[in-house]
Order: structure tokens, then sequence, then C-alpha cells
């Protein structure tokens, strides 16, 4: 009887390794754990600055390697790589496990950064970006879904936080380190000081993070064509996406074209996954509530968060009249706060739940972003920073009990796929974001000003010095229409969640 019980519970451990991973962190002591939560920390890093670092190094690379008529592709490149590779880096991680997900990725993404500090041209430049936008894929998602299986429950929150705290920091600070970099030194240091950092991770994970195999049932079968059409699929429409309206007009043949070619791919993404054995997006996915209103919820978060982070900066400079680092400042506000919040709720989704807490943060999100379109002309710079801390603590509260609460929800086995779908729908509403917020901005300049410039051309103009009073109006007025529209971004979130999740999420049991 004492065998048959030992036998069972050695498959139980085969076949979910998620107590066994953290049995063995804790027979190892603190140490262990620690190196590999250092590792994560310096892997988010990683991804959180190669999404800002170069911004500022621009004028150095175009007067270096040319190309100034694409260069907005080293941006729009990355973020492409990223945000369609996290539902396949997910669905690997269940099928082969954490560890060679990110030890590959990692792999991936330096390879990339040594290629960008050699390239060329502007053309091979924009190439290496996609190349670590492909492991940056796998660093955001598989990050998120280790912190989930090293730590129960109860001690997520501090994980989450500590990744949040390092990827607004290092956001954050990743336009002024690479203007540094290029300014004394060469924009290539912008790529190459990836290594030392990305090697001192990978040789954490390598040496501390030890999975136990699972139980062989079948042999893993890749869904190899779902992956590849979903690449395909979200290329063609994030592309269409960060385009329109950019490099050529919305309605356009170029933009007509990619929409109907997306559609078309997303036809086929449906059929090739609904008959894979192992779907790169299972359908499981969307039909469990708690999933599908996480997921629609954080797309609605993605969305609006493009309104402080895009156009706030551009309000501070053109209508308060702050320099860069000032304005920078009134943005960075919300990166004090939101880590702290986050951190501090779980004191509230402990007593009230996790849809309730998410719920208290969105609706008072919303209340923020509607009281930014009633600020005074010109205002104070004390203002908008106050509101950004606020929002930020927030968000705080919204964002965390969520990923925690959806996480808790399934097994390890599944966990990589949830988790990634989360991100995915959170990067998709980011790139939708900038595309929807950016043609409400220039339609409410063109009306104001009588169809007469966009917003960079109208606040270049600023900058020199030959835009009248008249224009900073319609800049405010424009940007309190972007607000406007985040705060419907927040409400929408609100009825998500009201509508669509359980009060209480189903959390499983641990073991």
């Amino acid at each position: 009887m004492e065998r048959e019980d030992a036998e069972k519970k050695e498959r139980e451990k085969k076949e979910n390794p998620e107590p066994a991973i953290r049995a063995a962190a804790r027979a190892a002591g603190t140490d262990r754990r620690g190196a590999v939560v250092a590792a994560l920390m310096l892997a988010m890093a990683l991804a959180a600055l190669d999404s800002t670092v170069v911004s500022t190094a621009v004028p150095q690379i175009v007067g270096d390697l040319g190309g100034f008529s694409v260069f907005s592709w080293l941006f729009s490149g990355y973020l492409l790589a990223v945000t369609v590779t996290l539902p396949v880096y997910g669905k690997l991680s269940d099928t082969f496990g954490r560890k060679p997900v990110l030890v590959a990725g990692a792999a991936v993404f330096l390879l990339g950064s040594l290629l960008c500090a050699a390239a060329w041209n502007m053309a091979a430049l924009i190439a290496f970006r996609i190349v670590q936008g492909l492991g940056g894929g796998a660093l955001q998602g598989t990050v998120q879904t280790l912190a989930a299986d090293l730590y129960p429950l109860r001690d997520r929150p501090k994980i989450q936080s500590k990744l949040s705290t390092v990827w607004a920091v290092s956001a954050v600070a990743g336009p002024g380190l690479g203007g540094v970099l290029a300014a004394y030194a060469d924009w290539r240091w912008i790529f190459l000081i990836n290594l030392p950092i990305g090697v001192a991770a990978l040789w954490l994970i390598v040496r501390h993070l030890h999975e136990p195999k699972r139980a062989p049932r079948t042999p893993p079968r890749v869904d190899w064509a779902g992956a590849l059409a979903v690449f395909a699929c979200g290329g063609v429409l994030l592309t269409a996406l960060v385009q329109g309206g950019v490099a050529w007009p919305w309605w356009s043949a170029p933009s007509c074209a990619l929409f109907a070619g997306g559609f078309a791919l997303v036809g086929l993404v449906v059929w090739i996954e609904r008959r894979a054995a192992e779907p790169i997006i299972p359908g499981w996915v969307w039909r469990r509530r708690t999933i599908a209103a996480v997921n629609l919820a954080l797309g609605a978060l993605g969305l609006l968060m493009v309104a402080p982070t895009v156009f706030l900066p551009t309000y501070a400079q053109s209508v308060l009249g702050l320099a860069p680092v000032a304005a920078g400042f009134v943005l960075s506000v919300w990166t004090l706060s939101w880590p702290v919040s986050a951190a501090l709720s779980q004191h509230v989704y402990r007593r009230i739940g996790f849809r309730d807490t998410a719920l208290l943060g969105i609706g008072a999100a919303a209340l923020i972003l509607f009281a930014f379109p009633f600020l005074p002309y010109p205002g104070s710079a004390w203002q908008p920073t106050l509101l950004m801390l606020l929002l930020g603590a927030a968000l705080g509260l919204f964002q965390l009990p969520l990923i925690v609460g959806v996480q808790s929800t399934v097994g390890w086995e599944e966990r990589g796929t949830t988790t990634a779908s989360v991100l995915f729908c959170r990067q998709t509403g980011q790139t939708i974001g900038a595309s929807v917020f950016g043609a409400v901005a220039n339609g409410v300049l063109a009306a104001r000003l009588g169809g007469a410039g966009d917003l960079d051309s109208v606040t270049r103009a600023l900058d020199d010095g030959t835009a009248p009073e008249a224009t900073r109006h319609a800049i405010a007025d424009a940007v309190h229409a972007v607000y406007f529209g985040a705060a419907c971004a927040s409400a929408l979130a609100f009825l998500v969640l009201l509508v669509l999740a359980p009060r209480r999420f189903p959390v499983l049991a641990e073991r």
C-alpha cells in the first residue's frame, strides 16, 4: 500500500512539476530562488529597456546610417516581433518547459543585440531589431510565467510588484540611457550593453533553475503551421495599424490590402487551430470566462496607457512649456505609485476578491482620466503630475490582481499559454491605441487649425517658435480628446469585468 502511494505521488510530481519546483527551491535555501528571481529581473530589464532606449539615439543613428524615411521601423519592427511571438512562446513553454524557452529566447535576443551593434545600414539594423524582438517575446512571457511557478499564490504579489518596478524604472530610464550612450560613447553601445546583462541572466538561469522532468504522455506535437499562421496574421494586421495614417493614408490601397489580407489570415488561423492536436492558441483561452474577461480588460489597459505614455510629454512641453527633462518627470511619477499600489493590492483582493479589486482600480482610473480634460489652460505642472501619481496607484490596483488571479486559475501545463494570451492582448491594445488615438489627435488638430498640419508638424513649429498661441490651445484640445478616449477605454474594461468575469475567480487548490 505504501509503495502504491509513493508511486502515485511520483506520478503526480512528474505530471505537475510546479510544487516540485518550489520544493526544490526551498530545499536549496533562498539563494537558489533568489538567484532565479535576479535573473528574471535582469531579463525583464532587458525587454523593457529595448522598447525605449533607441528613441533618443535616432538622430545619431540616422546621421551614421541614413534611412530617415524608414527609421520608425526600428520601433515598429521590434514591437511587431515581440507581440506576434508571445502566443507561440507561451505554448512552447507549456510543452517543453520554461527553462529551454527562456534560454533560447535570451540567446536569440543577445544575438540580435550583437548584430544590431554591427549593422552597416538602416535596413540591416531594422532586420536585426526584428531578430531582437523574436527573442524579446520569450523574455516577456516566460519571465511572468516563471514568477508564478516559483511562488505560491500568497507570495506572488511580491515578485510581480518587483517585476513591475523593474519594468517601470527601465522603461523610464531607457531614453535617458540611450541619449547618454549616443552622446558620450557611440550609439552601438546601446545594443552592446545588453550583452553582459543578458549573459549574467543566462548564467543564473542555467545554473540555478531546475525543472523536474514531466512524465512523457505522448510525444510533444508542435503546431508549426499554427505558429506560422499566427505570426503572419499578427504581423500583417499590426503593420496595418502601425503604419496606417503614418506611412500612407488610412483609406489608401496599402492599408486596405493589409487589412483585407490580415482578416483573411484570421480565418486561416481559426481553421488551422480548430484542427490542430496542440494548437498555439487553444479555444479554451476564450471559452473560459475568467481568462476571456482578463484578456479583454488588459487589452483595454494597453489601449488607455497610450494616452499618458505617448501624448503627455507633448502636452507638458507644448502646452505647459516644460523642458524635456521636466516633461519626462511628469510622466515618470506614475512609476512610483504603480508598484507600491500593486504590492499593497494583495491586502485588498484577499478581502474582496480579484475581480472587485480590479473594478475598484479601473473605476478610479476612469475618473482620473475623465478629470484630465478639465484641467485649466495652460495650468501648472503639479496638476497633471498629481493625476499621473493617482493614475499609477489606480492601475497598480487593477493590473496585478488580474494577472495573479488568472495565473492562479490554471495549472502548470496551461499557465504559459494563459500568461502569453494576457500579454498579447495588452500589447495589441497598445498598438491599436497608438493608431486610434493618433488619428483622434490629428483630427482634433485639423478641426481647430482649419485642416492644417498634424501633431508632429505642429509641435515642431512650437519648438521653433513659429506657431501662434492658438496652436497651443489646439494641442491641449487634442490631448484632452485622447484622454477622454482613454477614459472610455477604462469604462469599457470596467464593464467587461463586471459582466464577463466571475465575482470569485476559480482559483485552483495548491498542493
